[in-house]
C-alpha cells in the first residue's frame, strides 16, 4: 500500500469580474487567479479496500460525504472502477469560509493524488475537466499558479508568473455566504467592472504597478458594505506601504501585495494591533 503526500495551495483572485448568468443559475466569471504558499497538507493512502476515510487535525471540518476531500474520492473512484479505498488526512492550514478556496484546493489534492497512487494516467486537462462537477474553484486549484479562470471557472488560460512580491492574507472574524454574495451581486444595479485584459498584459510584461491599478473584485460592492472591517484592513495595509490590497473572492478574507518584506511585517503588526482579523498569514506566489 503506498502513500502520497501533497501540498494543497491557496488561491487568491487578483481579479474577479462577473460576465453574466448561465439559464441554469450558474454564473459566468472572467477571473485571474494566483496560487501562494500558504497550504493544506494532504496525505492519500491506500488503505488496502473499498473505503473512503477521511481525518483531520481541524476539529470544525465534517468527515463525511458533505467534504469536498471526500467527494473529490467518490468521483474517482466512480470514474475509475477498480480504483481502491483511501485514507485521506487533511492537515488545515487554509482558513474555511474565507474565499481562499481551501475547500477546492483539497479536493483538487485528492483528486490529484489518487491518479498518481493508484497509477491512473488520467492528464492533468481530464482532471480538470472532472473537477468542475465538484465546484467552480477545483479545475484551477489543480492547474494551479497564475491563471485566467473563464466559463464557470473551467476554461483555464496559463499565463506568466507574477513578479516577486510579498502577499499578506488577512481573514477577519466575520463568515461569508458564497451563495448569498452572488445573489445580492445579482440585484445591483451598477458595478464598475475591473479591466481584466489590461491587468493580464501588465502581467505579461512584468509591470506590478500597472496591474495593481487594474485590479478588482466585483464582490466587494456586496461583502464590504455588509463587513466594513474589510475596508479598514485594505486601508491599513495601505498605509502601511500596500502596492494595492483586495479582497478574494467572496470574501472575507482581503490579501495585500507588497513589493518589500518590511513593509509587509510592518502592516501585518499594525492590522494585528487594531484587532481587524482572526488570521494573518504572510505568504508568497507559487
Amino acid at each position: 500500500m503506498g502513500e502520497i503526500i501533497l501540498d494543497a495551495h491557496a488561491k487568491i483572485n487578483l481579479g474577479l469580474d462577473i460576465t453574466g448568468l448561465r439559464g441554469d443559475g450558474y454564473h459566468l466569471v472572467d477571473m485571474v487567479m494566483q496560487a501562494v504558499t500558504l497550504s493544506d497538507r494532504i496525505i492519500v493512502k491506500d488503505n488496502g479496500s473499498s473505503d473512503i476515510r477521511l481525518t483531520s487535525d481541524a476539529k470544525h471540518l465534517p468527515l463525511d460525504e458533505h467534504n469536498l476531500a471526500y467527494k473529490a474520492a467518490k468521483l474517482m473512484q466512480d470514474a475509475f472502477p477498480g480504483t481502491g479505498g483511501v485514507d485521506i488526512h487533511i492537515e488545515k492550514n487554509i482558513p474555511v469560509a474565507a474565499g481562499l478556496a481551501g475547500g477546492s484546493t483539497d479536493a483538487a489534492a485528492v483528486m490529484t493524488g489518487i491518479n498518481e497512487l493508484f497509477g491512473l494516467g488520467t492528464d492533468k486537462r481530464k482532471l480538470m475537466e472532472m473537477a468542475v462537477k465538484l465546484g467552480a474553484d477545483v479545475p484551477y486549484c489543480i492547474f494551479g499558479g497564475t491563471a485566467r479562470a473563464e466559463g464557470i471557472g473551467e476554461v483555464i488560460t496559463k499565463l506568466s508568473d507574477l513578479p516577486d512580491c510579498f502577499i499578506l492574507i488577512s481573514k477577519p472574524s466575520c463568515s461569508v455566504s458564497t451563495r448569498e454574495t452572488y445573489e445580492r451581486y445579482d440585484a445591483l444595479t451598477e458595478v464598475l467592472h475591473p479591466d481584466i485584459e489590461g491587468m493580464i498584459r501588465c502581467i505579461e510584461t512584468g509591470d506590478m504597478p500597472g496591474m495593481s491599478a487594474k485590479m478588482g473584485n466585483v464582490l466587494e460592492y456586496v461583502t464590504e458594505p455588509m463587513h466594513p472591517v474589510i475596508g479598514d484592513i485594505k486601508r491599513v495595509a495601505r498605509e502601511n506601504g500596500a502596492v494595492s490590497s483586495m479582497m478574494s473572492g467572496s470574501g472575507p478574507s482581503v490579501f495585500s501585495i507588497f513589493d518589500d518584506e518590511e513593509k509587509l511585517k510592518s502592516a501585518k503588526a499594525r492590522i494585528e494591533e487594531a484587532g481587524l482579523c482572526g488570521e494573518n498569514h504572510a505568504c508568497r506566489p507559487v
